[in-house]
């Protein structure tokens, strides 16, 4: 499969190495000093574009390539939550083609299916009490992550008790702590901590006066989410329309 790279820091550098290891070919790399490419006879040449970069940019990036008529996958967070239905819109009836999660580990899709099921049955205990954490590394623009939100929205979807959730507290690379403790009674609390080269810590704990009960998903590196964005260029290959983990993952079981 021919394969456009659209980011290529070190995540993009990973996505490559696992497309080549599988057999593909990447006929395209764009990044921040050669955007015209999206111009270019190779990006053209693309079936599926992968699509990793900040969030200022990935809503330009996947409107230039739906232009071009290539297929996307993207990971870039911090943007969906302003555009999603006007992605829906532009995919409806197969007319583009976008796959898009906040997080393409499968590792961490398994630990979506573990944290929702977990809320349901905590449903029924009020006594705890539900707050999330998540640790990314420093160059992380976006606070909490998109992984986080996800998670909280999968929270919410199954405790009565919750409507939404509010960022709590930011501790920097320096050690200084900005925001606050403080959350309304129906939001879940999600803090967040940037810190050296973590590639991802996200913990959904519930407490209450006699115990508490946590679960947590830690990357070891940027490889899992690699391999999850290559499996997903590949389904998509053959698909149509706006897609989420969750198609993906019904595609492998």
């Amino acid at each position: 499969m021919k394969i456009a790279l659209i980011g290529y820091g070190k995540m993009g550098h990973e996505i490559e190495r696992i497309a080549l290891s599988r057999g593909h070919e990447i006929v395209c790399r764009i990044d921040i000093d050669n955007l015209q490419d999206f111009d270019s006879p190779a990006f053209k040449s693309a079936e599926v574009a992968i699509e990793f970069t900040a969030p200022s940019q990935a809503y330009n990036n996947i409107k230039k390539a739906f232009a071009a008529g290539i297929k996307t996958v993207s990971g870039s967070t911090g943007w969906m939550s302003d555009h999603c239905q006007e992605m829906k819109d532009l995919c409806k009836d197969g007319r583009n083609t976008l796959l898009w999660s906040s997080n393409f580990s499968i590792g961490v899709a398994l630990f979506s299916k573990v944290n929702t099921f977990l809320a349901k049955l905590m449903n029924s205990y009020p006594m705890y009490e539900v707050s999330m954490s998540e640790t990314h590394h420093i160059h992380k623009l976006d606070a909490p992550s998109g992984t986080a939100i996800t998670l909280a929205e999968g929270i919410i979807s199954q405790l009565d008790r919750k409507n939404g959730w509010k960022p709590g507290t930011l501790t920097a690379p320096d050690g200084s702590i900005s925001g606050s403790n403080e959350c309304p009674a129906q939001d879940i609390r999600v803090d967040s901590i940037r810190e050296g080269e973590i590639a991802g810590i996200h913990s959904i704990t519930y407490d209450s006066e006699a115990d508490f009960i946590t679960i947590t998903h830690s990357a070891k590196n940027r490889s899992g989410l690699a391999l999850g964005a290559v499996l997903a260029a590949e389904f998509v290959r053959n698909r149509q329309g706006f897609l989420t983990m969750d198609d993906l993952m019904d595609s492998l079981s």
